[in-house]
């Protein structure tokens, strides 16, 4: 017996967050073999797999849940990194993505969640922004140079996909 299909945005987060999944492995080796250090610092990322996985598991009991869970996980993430790689890595530009999700996951009957998580993530990204500053590695200048440069591309990377991935998922007024 086949499944029935996810509706547009829900199918488009689980991709996103399949991508996710795919990818954080491989930032730990990005960070060795770029920036030569940290990369045991680098593997505590590692953890945010499971909460990323529980995405898709979800998706089809409650797709509702899945749309507001992967900007939700991917705020959370991007806190931890923020605190593990300092303010000057460039880790809360992270936080773009996860505010693009809010803005394309959710249906119009959905917007006070979609609001609430939108004021979510700013006050995540103001109380970063004001209270980090060092990281909880002692990174070099140039480490740090590089690992911003690692994130800026990372995140117009995940930028593009999800343009490109929620692009035509219908928008339709599903309220009374």
């Amino acid at each position: 017996m086949r499944r029935p299909a996810l509706d547009p945005r829900t199918g488009a987060t689980v991709t996103i967050a399949w991508v996710i999944i795919a990818n954080k492995p491989f930032y730990p080796f990005y960070v060795w073999w770029l920036v030569g250090d940290g990369v045991e610092t680098s593997a505590i990322t590692l953890v945010a797999i499971a909460f990323f996985l529980a995405v898709p598991l979800i998706a089809r009991k409650s797709p509702f849940s899945a749309r507001l869970a992967l900007p939700l996980i991917g705020t959370i993430d991007t806190v931890c990194e923020s605190i593990v790689f300092g303010r000057a890595s460039a880790t809360l530009l992270f936080l773009a993505p996860c505010m693009a999700l809010t803005l394309v996951s959710f249906d119009p009957v959905e917007k006070w969640w979609q609001r609430g998580l939108t004021c979510f993530i700013f006050v995540c990204f103001a109380a970063c922004w004001w209270r980090l500053k060092e990281p909880v590695f002692p990174w070099t200048g140039d480490q740090i140079a590089t690992l911003s440069s690692i994130n800026v591309f990372a995140v117009a990377s995940l930028m593009a996909f999800i343009g490109v991935r929620y692009a035509g998922t219908s928008r339709e007024n599903t309220s009374p």
